[in-house]
Order: C-alpha cells, then structure tokens, then sequence
C-alpha cells in the first residue's frame, strides 16, 4: 500500500489527535489554523485512507487489577500439518490442513490476555505482551492455554519489572 500524502497541517492533526482524541473538530481546527470545514474533511481522509485506524479510550491496567505484564516468546512447530485437537478459543472452522502458524494466529485473537502479538525474526517465532492479574493467572494461561497449544513447541517468558515508558503516540515525521 502506498504511503499516503501528508502535508504540514495533516502532520499537526495527527499529532494533536495522538495527544487527545476527543478534541472537537471545531478545537483541533483552531490549532491547526484551519475553518471547521477544510480541517473535517482532513480528518475524514486520514481516517479513509487507514493514517487514522480508530479511536479508543487507554485503560490503567493497574488500576483495573491487571498488575503482571509478561512478554513470552514463543517458538512453533515447523514441520507437518496439525491434527484436529486446540486450545481454548481455537476456532472449530480453521480448516483441518492449516498451517501451525495459521491455528497459532487465529488462536491468539480468542485470547484476551494477550494484549499483542508480533511476528518475529530470530529464534523464536513470536512475542507476546501478556497483561494478566498475577502470577497465579500468568501460570494459568501458560500452562492450560498456551502451551495446551498444538503448534506450540517452547515458550520463554520475562516479566516487567517497571514501565517508565509506555505510548501509542507515533513519531510523526
């Protein structure tokens, strides 16, 4: 997909909307120097495009209860094709001759604990962000969840032991 066209003042949205997306448009055309009209339609190209995917509110695990974060890297199975079996959440319509890393994928999206998912390079073949209550919930979702797994071959864990920074704000060139 081609990089869209962003100008100075499309750069300044983004940027204000990445500060505070609840702005008004009538607040956020302010800023930018824009009337309420040309800066909306700004804002509805961007979001068209795909440059805006959506609006969300950033919830406070702590405060919610969610205390452990853990990243695992995990490690699949490469050779051969999966046979029926899955973990919690495994979709009973992926089709019987998907790949390991296909059950793995769509595993993942059933599982709330895993609040992301890279693709890797190196070792292992994916790294997960895992929010979970502690560590008797962590133990839980690895041993009866994660490594229930069909694809699933070897998991290494680490813990956070403090975040000092943490953003969803893209550095806007």
């Amino acid at each position: 997909m081609a990089e869209p066209e962003l100008d100075a003042i499309d750069r300044r949205i983004l940027a204000i909307l990445q500060q505070d997306g609840r702005l008004s448009n009538q607040e956020i055309a302010e800023r930018v120097n824009l009337s309420p009209s040309p800066c909306l339609r700004r804002i509805r190209r961007l979001e068209e495009s795909g440059v805006i995917r959506g609006y969300v509110a950033l919830l406070d695990a702590q405060q919610l209860g969610l205390s452990l974060l853990a990243f695992v890297n995990v490690r699949l199975e490469k050779r051969g094709t999966p046979v029926g079996g899955g973990a919690r959440g495994e979709s009973a319509h992926v089709h019987a001759r998907a790949t390991h890393a296909e059950l793995f994928r769509a595993a993942v999206q059933t599982w709330p604990e895993v609040v992301a998912c890279h693709a890797m390079t190196g070792e292992m073949d994916y790294l997960l962000r895992v929010q979970v209550a502690d560590m008797a919930h962590f133990s839980h979702f690895v041993q009866d969840v994660l490594l229930h797994h069909p694809s699933v071959v070897d998991v290494k864990s680490s813990f956070s032991l403090e975040t000092f920074k943490e953003t969803t704000a893209l550095p806007i060139r």
